[in-house]
C-alpha cells in the first residue's frame, strides 16, 4: 500500500488560531470521509502561544518531520510584531523549508504565513497573495515577489498562498478538489456548513459587504431581497415597491448610499453567485445562468468576459 499524503501544519509563535484550525478541520473531515491524509503538527519554537493567548502543548520540532514528494506544508499567519522582530533568526527552519520545496513538497501559506515563505526566498519571482491589510508590506519587504492584490488564493508552481482567516478553508477545499474531485470537496464543504465555497477566481472583497456601509434601512431591505431572489429578474418597479419608494427616489437614493447603480450592483451580485455555483458539480452552465438571473449561459459568458477584461481574474465557463 502506498503511503498516504502527509499534511504538515507548522504552528508558529503568536499564531492566528483560525488560520491554523480552518485548514486542519478540512483535512480532518476529509480523512473521516475516507481520504488518505496524515495530519502532523510541528513548530520551530516551543512552547507556542497563539495571538489570542491560547497555549499549545508540545509538538514536534520541524526537523523531526519526515516528508515525501507530494506532501503539504501549511504555514498559518501570525502577529506582525513577531514577523518584523524575530523571523530573521529562524535560519535553520528556512533551510529546512527550502529543502522540502526542492524535494517536491507543496508549501502553502495562510494570511501572513506568506512572510515565512518569502523569508525563505521561495516567493522570488512568483505570484502570491496575503491578507489585504498586509499586501503592501509584503511587496515592500520582499520586492522580488509578484503580489496579487485581490485574490483569495494563488498557486504558482508547488507554492500556494492565501488571503488568510477563512480563505485558508477555501484553499484547503481547493486542494481537495484538485486531488479528489469537486464532488468530494463539496461533501466536505457541506460537512463544515460552508454556505458559499469560494475558488481562486473570487476576490478578497465581497459584493455582499462592500455596498452595505450605510444606514438606510430601506436600501438594506432591498439589497437583502435582491441577493435572495436574483433569478426573479425583478424590475425597477418591483424593487421600488420593496423599498417603499418611487422608482426615481430609489434610483437616486441607492446611488447616494452605495456609490453605484442598481444595475451595476445587480450584475456584480449575479457574477459573484455564478463564481460560487460553478463549484457545484451537479449544475450546468445553463442552470447556473438561470439561477443567477441571466437570460442564458451565452449572456453569462459575455458579461463575465466584459467584467474580466477590467481585472486579471479568469473563470472557465465551460458547459
Amino acid at each position: 500500500m502506498a503511503p498516504c499524503t502527509q499534511v504538515i501544519f507548522v504552528v508558529p509563535p503568536r499564531v492566528h488560531v483560525l488560520d491554523l484550525t480552518g485548514p486542519v478541520q478540512v483535512f480532518y473531515e476529509a480523512v473521516d470521509y475516507g481520504a488518505s491524509y496524515q495530519l502532523t503538527y510541528c513548530s520551530f519554537q516551543s512552547p507556542v502561544t497563539s495571538s489570542a493567548g491560547l497555549n499549545f502543548g508540545a509538538v514536534l520540532s520541524f526537523n523531526e518531520v519526515q516528508t515525501q514528494p507530494g506532501d503539504y506544508i501549511f504555514l498559518p499567519g501570525m502577529e506582525m510584531e513577531y514577523i518584523r522582530s524575530g523571523l530573521q533568526e529562524e535560519t535553520i527552519f528556512f533551510d529546512w523549508l527550502r529543502r522540502q520545496h526542492a524535494q517536491g513538497v507543496y508549501v502553502c501559506s495562510v494570511c501572513t504565513g506568506a512572510f515565512l515563505i518569502a523569508q525563505a526566498g521561495l516567493l522570488d519571482g512568483r505570484k502570491c497573495t496575503t491578507h489585504w491589510k498586509r499586501i503592501d508590506e509584503l511587496q515592500t519587504t520582499y520586492p522580488r515577489l509578484i503580489t496579487q492584490t485581490d485574490r483569495l488564493f494563488v498557486k504558482d508552481g508547488n507554492i500556494y498562498t492565501s488571503a488568510g482567516v477563512t480563505a485558508g478553508i477555501d484553499l484547503a477545499l481547493a486542494i481537495l478538489e484538485q486531488e479528489r474531485g469537486s464532488l468530494f470537496a463539496t461533501k466536505i464543504a457541506r460537512e463544515l456548513v460552508v454556505y458559499f465555497r469560494r475558488g481562486a477566481e473570487h476576490t478578497q472583497k465581497s459584493v455582499y459587504l462592500d455596498y452595505r456601509n450605510h444606514m438606510n434601512v430601506a436600501i438594506h431591505q432591498m439589497q437583502d431581497w435582491l441577493i435572495a431572489n436574483l433569478e426573479a429578474n425583478a424590475t425597477l418597479e418591483d424593487l421600488a415597491e420593496i423599498a417603499n419608494m418611487s422608482t426615481r427616489n430609489l434610483t437616486r437614493t441607492f446611488r447616494k448610499e452605495t456609490g453605484t447603480t442598481i444595475q451595476d450592483y445587480t450584475t456584480q451580485l449575479r457574477l459573484e453567485l455564478a463564481r460560487t455555483l460553478q463549484h457545484n458539480p451537479g449544475m450546468t452552465m445553463e442552470a447556473i445562468a438561470a439561477k443567477c438571473g441571466f437570460q442564458d449561459a451565452r449572456q453569462l459568458r459575455r458579461i463575465w468576459q466584459k467584467s474580466s477584461n477590467s481585472t486579471t481574474i479568469k473563470m472557465p465557463l465551460s458547459s
